[in-house]
């Protein structure tokens, strides 16, 4: 059971794991030795997480998202089978809490008359200042 807050945990039947042999690093470990890792949790089918944060969820994951339904988080960054299979699980926890941040609405406001009063007074500055920049006649 993989816990993300005191509210929501995710159980081992929604999570399955791959393993196959990574690029990069390793010299002839590489070849040998299967150690980049395959996360799928079944998001869409997860009885614990609300259907919101499914949504946000799917949002945030992008490309990451099957047509299924599922999450598939790829780790490849170490030489260690068991050290990648811990980079994924924290992956997959930090997504799943970014999800589970509702986003502020954004109330469209009008500015104020002061502030369209400034605005102009600093157009109109900014004009008589250009229009100073002109050629100089001088008498010669």
């Amino acid at each position: 059971m993989l816990k993300i807050t005191d509210a929501i945990a995710i159980e081992d039947w929604e999570l399955s794991e791959q393993f196959s042999r990574a690029s990069g690093p390793g010299g002839q470990n590489v070849n040998k030795v299967s150690t980049a890792v395959d996360l799928r949790f079944e998001a869409a089918r997860s009885p614990n997480l609300p259907d919101p944060v499914k949504a946000r969820l799917r949002r945030l994951a992008g490309r990451r998202w099957t047509t299924e339904g599922a999450l598939i988080l790829q780790v490849d960054d170490t030489r260690s089978q068991a050290r990648n299979r811990e980079i994924a699980r924290e992956r997959l926890v930090e997504l799943i809490r970014k999800a589970l941040v509702q986003p502020k609405i954004r109330v469209a406001t009008k500015p104020t008359y002061g502030s369209k009063q400034r605005r102009l007074k600093a157009k109109k500055v900014r004009g008589t200042v250009k229009a100073m920049r002109g050629r100089v006649d001088g008498e010669d």
